[in-house]
């Protein structure tokens, strides 16, 4: 703290062994702290701290990729090589094409720029990631709606959440930056360490490298705000065709206890005449004949009157069940 002309209270965000934390970038005198995503580092005019937490994490991947910028960054504050940032949703941190341009920022601008390029291709990577996994989940549930298949849906969906609001912080963090002259003009260490610090509007280099960071991430938040739009609009219909089938379900349920209904009227006749009551007309010619004769006819008229009455029901308008006249 002593070196770095730091307070205790700058640490702590830091020093947190959290991977998700609210990203921040603050100015100090002698120095930015940033804390965006996996990256804890303090930029100075001359040199940049990175508080490796790798470790904490325990994840080879990680570390993998933290190695990988390191290594990427101190090719690109000893030399002239940098990466557009259009680029960035096209290729990977590991096989990208850089792009050779002439660039005269300062030291702590090709220092910040190295870790907004770091963050902004794992968030290009995780978000491919997540777009292929959730649209192979949704071509799936198109050919049939299983259990298993709506389970992972929801799994998936928890973790596009998490990773909307992850993007959308680090997009508001350079929204809110680009608002703030005073903050822009901090930014200018080199400056500030020559005794000449900036003030008012004079501050266009930070300002067109922060802008073109936050375009791609405002683009990758639109992104993933589609694709779960996608998910939203997929479990609306998979909720209307399990109405359906639960509609076709009770209507068959309803067929049949119609007929149930019927044939027990029938039934409730013959099983008068079953008691061997004397009633003379088992005694006339034609009496059986005429008992299921008429029992069918009350059977079909029960029948017709109970079908009708459920197709009125079934016909449904947005005022609710239609009435005839």
């Amino acid at each position: 703290m002593k070196l770095h002309n730091l307070v205790a209270r700058d640490f702590r965000k830091i020093n947190r062994h959290q991977a998700l934390v609210v990203p921040s970038i603050v100015t100090r005198t002698e120095g930015i702290l940033l804390n965006l995503l996996n990256i804890r580092a303090l930029i100075k005019h001359d040199m940049v701290v990175i508080f490796d937490t790798v470790h904490t994490f325990g994840s080879i991947n990680e570390s993998h990729s933290h190695g990988q910028f390191l290594k990427d960054m101190s090719e690109r504050l000893k030399g002239e090589e940098t990466i557009h940032p259009s680029n960035l949703q096209e290729q990977s941190p590991s096989n990208r094409t850089s792009e050779r341009l002439t660039d005269d920022l300062p030291y702590e601008f090709r220092a910040l720029e190295s870790i907004l390029i770091h963050v902004i291709s794992n968030l290009t990577t995780e978000m491919k990631v997540h777009i292929t996994v959730l649209q192979n989940i949704l071509a799936g549930l198109e050919d049939s709606i299983e259990r298993v298949k709506l389970r992972y849906l929801l799994i998936q969906s928890k973790k596009i959440t998490q990773f909307h609001q992850k993007a959308s912080l680090v997009r508001n963090l350079l929204d809110d930056l680009l608002e703030q002259d005073d903050e822009l003009n901090a930014l200018y260490l080199s400056d500030i360490h020559a005794g000449s610090p900036r003030s008012g509007t004079n501050h266009t280099e930070v300002e067109l490298l922060l802008e073109s960071y936050y375009k791609t991430s405002d683009e990758i938040v639109q992104t993933v705000e589609n694709l779960k739009s996608q998910i939203k609009t997929t479990e609306e219909i998979i909720n209307i065709v399990l109405d359906s089938n639960r509609n076709e379900l009770m209507l068959l349920g309803l067929k049949f206890s119609t007929g149930l209904l019927s044939m027990g009227a029938v039934l409730y006749v013959g099983a008068l005449y079953g008691m061997n009551l004397e009633n003379f007309i088992e005694e006339q010619n034609g009496g059986f004949e005429l008992v299921v004769v008429v029992s069918l006819g009350f059977l079909c008229a029960l029948l017709a009157v109970s079908v009708r009455l459920l197709k009125r029901l079934q016909r449904i308008t947005m005022m609710g069940v239609e009435r005839r006249h």
